[in-house]
């Protein structure tokens, strides 16, 4: 027996959407329908389907989607049962408030039976909205595996709800050739609000039309009703998985850098994860693997300080901060706590981005450790001063626009105790350095002339906690993780060219792993 096929307490899939056609054969007997219906007359929440897949059709979309995630020959996880909320009218149209009452009868059927595992499928948008994202942080908080489709408005996801939520696992749409899914003069969604990628475009699934019927359809809802198929399976395996341990998992067990990504906007490609959703494996066993993800601010947000912020989940520890602006006016960047937490905050220009680099690091103790600019001497260091503490990140912040430049030196450093950050003489610097079982760092540096984009790898099982790159001038973009790369992008050609005559750029990537009991 496959470990997901344990079904002494199931994993059940709460559906927000049309009705469903409860007696077709792939999905009979498995579908329970709660008696929950909000479909007022106003209609501009939508599923974004073709019209002629709207129109007169109350059924096709819910029952499309349901068998995806628990078919009997099409569906993902097969013994799942789905309850059914409808929320969309027979056009696949809604509300918000539509949406907050399914969410908050969700929330109701939690509070009866707490100890309840569920996967919400939201195959569903609106225009962005701080209440749809609030309800869905309440219920992700309370251990709620919230999936939703990315949008197909070909724009960028952070712009509609859920799929801004943070807490959400928001699901682009790929084609069969790996390709962005296209649908007409729109596409999937895109950016960093996406998390994972899965396929999308001519997906076979139950019809309405008749009991043994089937039909293509296409959308980001398909894509994400497999994530959800995916998420039930693997909450089923390990039923003690939190949504950030289950978040993580997805990501790690992804297929990356499979998408062609050109279709993308330049400046939104570097922001959108490369990554294909992909079956666990039946085990699931990780060792003492470190999981880690990239949380990149949302640009579009209108900020209440001069800074962006990346936060972290909850469970999540901030190990690695940077910054990174397409105009290369930015002020470094730096960690804060935030009471208990701490959060990546980056300074500049409107166009500046913070990238936090997230990871689950049961047991941590870790502090923030900062020299003020030295402004004398060639370069600013600071260090962990606390012997049991690694360095899992560097960051440095400045007041100024431009910093100038400054010769290249490097403190001798021990190889087997990288413990030292180095940055502009007259900048903040600063070393985020945990205390973990197990936790083992080093940190790698190549020095580059500057080019357009250069990177720095973590070798096989590391993981990449920070990313960054000094000196701090106009001509260096910034440096954000991608994966288990470090990328540090610089201008154009000819700015690039004239830094180079100015000297290297030293690339900094710090990668750590969790080393098993007894190997350290």
């Amino acid at each position: 027996m496959l470990p997901w096929e344990d079904q002494d307490d199931p994993v059940e899939v709460y559906l927000l959407d049309t009705s469903i056609q409860t007696n077709h054969r792939e999905i009979k007997g498995r579908i329970i329908i709660s008696n929950f219906e909000r479909v007022p007359e106003e209609v501009w929440l939508s599923t974004h389907a073709p019209r002629t897949q709207q129109e007169g059709n109350c059924e096709g979309h819910g029952t499309h989607l349901a068998a995806l995630v628990n078919g009997q020959s099409v569906g993902v996880a097969k013994d799942t049962n789905i309850h059914s909320l409808r929320v969309l009218n027979c056009k696949g149209k809604g509300t918000v408030s539509g949406i907050l009452m399914g969410l908050e009868f969700i929330w109701k059927e939690l509070v009866s039976n707490p100890s309840k595992r569920m996967v919400v499928l939201l195959p569903l948008v609106s225009g962005y909205s701080q209440s749809i994202n609030n309800a869905c942080k309440v219920l992700a908080r309370a251990g709620v595996v919230l999936v939703a489709a990315a949008g197909n408005f070909q724009r960028d996801a952070c712009a509609y709800s859920p799929a801004s939520s943070p807490e959400v696992i928001t699901v682009g749409a790929i084609n069969s050739q790996d390709q962005p899914l296209i649908q007409g003069p729109l596409g999937t969604n895109y950016g960093s609000c996406v998390d994972i990628f899965a396929p999308g475009k001519r997906i076979v699934s139950a019809s309405k039309d008749c009991n043994v019927c089937y039909v293509t359809h296409s959308g980001t809802s398909q894509a994400a009703a497999h994530v959800a198929g995916i998420a039930a399976l693997m909450l089923t395996a390990q039923p003690n998985l939190t949504v950030a341990e289950l978040r993580q998992r997805l990501i790690y067990y992804s297929i990356s850098n499979t998408i062609n990504d050109t279709w993308f906007p330049e400046e939104e490609r570097f922001k959108t994860p490369n990554l294909l959703a992909a079956l666990p494996p039946h085990t699931q066993e990780t060792g003492g693997q470190l999981f880690c993800r990239t949380v990149w601010s949302a640009s579009w947000s209108p900020r209440l300080t001069h800074a962006a912020e990346a936060h972290c989940d909850p469970e999540e520890e901030l190990l690695g901060c940077s910054s990174f602006s397409q105009s290369g006016k930015r002020q470094g960047e730096h960690v804060r706590f935030l009471g208990n937490r701490r959060i990546c905050l980056a300074f500049g220009d409107s166009q500046v981005s913070a990238v936090a680099r997230c990871c689950l690091l049961p047991r941590a103790n870790c502090s923030i450790h900062t020299t003020p600019s030295s402004l004398v001497g060639l370069k600013t260091y600071t260090h962990c001063p606390d012997p049991d503490q690694v360095l899992t990140g560097c960051s440095s912040h400045w007041g100024i626009e431009n910093l100038g430049d400054y010769p290249h030196t490097t403190r001798k450093r021990d190889p087997n105790q990288p413990r030292w950050c180095a940055g502009h003489k007259e900048a903040s610097v600063h070393a985020s350095c945990c205390q973990a079982p197990g936790l083992l760092c080093t940190t790698k540096y190549r020095r580059f002339n500057p080019l357009e984009k250069v990177t720095v790898s973590c070798d096989a099982g590391w993981t990449l906690t920070s990313c960054s790159a000094h000196p701090e001038t106009s001509v260096t973009l910034g440096a954000f993780p991608v994966d288990n790369t470090c990328v540090v992008r610089h201008q154009d050609s000819e700015e690039t060219e004239r830094a180079g005559e100015e000297g290297p750029v030293t690339v900094t990537a710090i990668c750590c792993q969790i080393q098993p009991s007894g190997h350290l």
